[in-house]
Formats: structure tokens, C-alpha cells, sequence
């Protein structure tokens, strides 16, 4: 075993032991957001980074970096699995550097944590996950909002019927995550504060 690996386990046992007596998350050097589209894990997560003093990421952001493409672009051009390689291709990249010592907020596309490979390997990691949930009827007029507003055409948009079914799909998924906060209804103020809260990591 190498070094690298010894401070890799070192830190994981430190994770897992270190749980407090209120039964908070142990502090750690980076919190993983999850949801379905809507969900406001870009909102949350630059405001809870803000407050934490972190770093922001948005794992599509840092695919479309690496791979020179829109997000759109490698569906339409390469389809969904190929995307699923530069995801995870791109988390991996992004946890190394959270094990560096980085701290950031990380947000992650709807399909990323039901991704299998993906969720593993944030398994393994040990970055504590939040799903951020809200009802579907909301999320689907956040998205459907959002792009009338921004002039947007987005293809989960096409059809609500489609749109709840891959909810559905994905919310059994969502619901591995260490802790789930409610957005429904409530401004993103209010969602860092109870989030920081549910955390135990007040300053």
C-alpha cells in the first residue's frame, strides 16, 4: 500500500467514526448536492459555498470544459452513454482534487448519481450527499419557468408526462443520499440555513 492510499483510508475511518452525539455529518472537505432538474442544487450550492467559504462546481460545467462540448452537444452527438464516461470521467477528476485538500460544493446533474459507477465511486470517496427534493408538480413549473424566462428548449421539457416518469425513476436513487432537505416552497435562503443546520456545521 502506498502512501497515498494510507491517507486515503486514514481519512475514510476518520469519516466514519467521527459522527457526534447530535448525529451531524463529520465535517468534511466537500458536500455532494442531488436532485432532479429544478431542484435548485446551482442556487443552493453557490449560496451554501458563499457561506462556507468554498468553492462552487458544477459537474456539467467541468464536462463541457473537458470535452469541448455543451452538454446538449454530447447527447445529441454521442449519446447518453458516451456523456456518462465524460461524467464520470470528470467526477473523478474533480474528487481527486477534493482529496487534495479542495473544498467544494458540488452539484451533479440529475442522472449522475443514478449513474451507478458514479454513485460507487462517491461512495467510496465518502463525501457526504444531500438530495434536495421537492414535489414534481413544483419542479416541473420551476423548469418549465425558467425556460420561457431564459428562451431555453430543453428535450425533458417536451412532454410532463415524460418528465414524472423519469422522476420517478430517479427519486429511488436520490434517496441513498446521507441527508434529504425540502426546497418545496421555500426561498434559497431559508434552504442553506435548515441545510447548515441539518449538517451541524453552524459557524
Amino acid at each position: 500500500m502506498n502512501q497515498s492510499d494510507c491517507r486515503r483510508n486514514i481519512r475514510k475511518l476518520r469519516l466514519s467514526y467521527e459522527l457526534d452525539m447530535n448525529g451531524s455529518v463529520p465535517r468534511a472537505s466537500a458536500i455532494i448536492l442531488v436532485g432532479f432538474m429544478g431542484a435548485g442544487k446551482t442556487s443552493v450550492g453557490r449560496m451554501l459555498a458563499e457561506r462556507m467559504g468554498w468553492s462552487f462546481e458544477d459537474l456539467d460545467g467541468r464536462v463541457e470544459r473537458l470535452e469541448g462540448k455543451t452538454v446538449a452537444e454530447i447527447f445529441r452527438q454521442l449519446g447518453e452513454s458516451e456523456f456518462r464516461r465524460a461524467e464520470h470521467a470528470a467526477l473523478k477528476q474533480l474528487l481527486e482534487e477534493v482529496r487534495g485538500g479542495s473544498e467544494r460544493v458540488i452539484a451533479l446533474g440529475g442522472g449522475a448519481f443514478a449513474h451507478q459507477p458514479s454513485a460507487t465511486l462517491i461512495a467510496t470517496e465518502q463525501v457526504p450527499t444531500v438530495f434536495l427534493e421537492a414535489g414534481v408538480d413544483e419542479l416541473w413549473r420551476r423548469c418549465t419557468r425558467q425556460a420561457e424566462s431564459q428562451g431555453m428548449q430543453r428535450p425533458l421539457l417536451r412532454s410532463e408526462q415524460s418528465f414524472r416518469e423519469l422522476y420517478e425513476e430517479r427519486r429511488p436513487h436520490y434517496l441513498k443520499a446521507r441527508l434529504r432537505q425540502d426546497t418545496g416552497g421555500k426561498p434559497v435562503e431559508q434552504v442553506v440555513e435548515e441545510l447548515v443546520r441539518a449538517l451541524g456545521w453552524e459557524r
